[in-house]
């Protein structure tokens, strides 16, 4: 995203870093968000290296929020290439206790057809050995992922997702694979026999670091295509993906902008919570190096 003139670039090293309450990731096709007023950029260090750009602060709607681009400004990162625990830790370390997350999604139901808005409920990981968890180096924590979305904030993103006018889908699996490639016929079947809604590259990884960092987090799947299972249709391409995506894109920002107008100040899921019975490790056990690199994380705990 362009720095607007006037603003000011600024780096945590050199300033006391700012809050923001919600964060915003913006996947395939959302790279910056024009609303935002007061704007300005900046880098977030953290113990897991960098993340995948600088991080667009200001208010939306008087709400400070923090955006970043998923894959990187110019979209230069494959899915696996991202680095989430970094995203993450970054914006537990801005402040924020609420994500809402836009991702590319492909349709595994005839009834979620591109163009649709998904807000699923349960996630089913197909990754193969991405770090999704802060944890370990001296530390052992077991967060609940039972549900993984954070029901109250889903329930907002769906009421502020119907009064712009979108068609929305509530509830159901999004389908996490590892990518960069898209499904073959006989896995878009088997996927399919599973009783999955949507299948993407990115979210399951997000969700999971947001449970332990105690943020709530919820999904915005944009419909694009219906993977490479609707033999009516022609088989998946980025030209397809792209098209119908560029037209949600508007729509999200459209979205976030009604859902942020809804969240009040406090939160009341147990999100805020995730990891008060989570640690097992002793505090006198836990290296001195480990207890610093996450006291964002567990300060309030250890």
């Amino acid at each position: 995203m362009a720095e607007k003139r006037g603003s000011k670039k600024r780096s945590v090293s050199r300033s006391k870093l700012p809050q923001a309450r919600i964060g915003v990731i913006g996947g395939s096709g959302l790279y910056q968000m024009e609303s935002l007023k007061e704007v300005r950029e900046m880098a977030v260090s953290t113990p897991f290296g960098k993340p995948s750009g600088k991080f667009i602060l200001g208010t939306l709607e008087g709400v400070p929020i923090a955006f970043l681009a998923r894959h990187g400004q110019g979209h230069t990162l494959l899915p696996s290439e991202i680095n989430y625990r970094a995203n993450l830790f970054a914006m537990k370390k801005l402040g924020v206790e609420r994500i809402l997350s836009v991702s590319a999604v492909g349709s595994m139901k005839e009834a979620i057809a591109p163009g649709h808005i998904a807000i699923p409920s349960q996630f089913y990981d197909l990754t193969k050995g991405r770090k999704s968890t802060f944890f370990g180096q001296g530390i052992v924590a077991h967060v609940s992922l039972a549900d993984p979305i954070c029901s109250e904030l889903a329930g907002i993103v769906a009421e502020a997702s119907e009064a712009v006018g979108a068609t929305i889908h509530r509830g159901g699996t999004y389908l996490c694979m590892e990518g960069p490639q898209f499904s073959t016929r006989a896995e878009s079947e088997v996927h399919r026999g599973w009783g999955v809604d949507v299948i993407g590259m990115t979210n399951v990884t997000e969700a999971k670091l947001a449970r332990e960092a105690e943020i709530c987090y919820t999904t915005i799947a944009l419909a694009t295509d219906y993977d490479c299972w609707h033999v009516s249709e022609e088989p998946v391409t980025v030209e397809m993906v792209i098209k119908t995506l560029l037209e949600n894109v508007a729509l999200s920002k459209k979205i976030i902008q009604a859902a942020v107008v809804r969240m009040g100040e406090g939160r009341r899921c147990a999100c805020a919570e995730a990891l008060k019975h989570a640690i097992v490790t002793p505090a006198s056990a836990i290296p001195k190096k480990t207890k610093a690199d996450l006291k964002p994380i567990i300060g309030k705990y250890i």
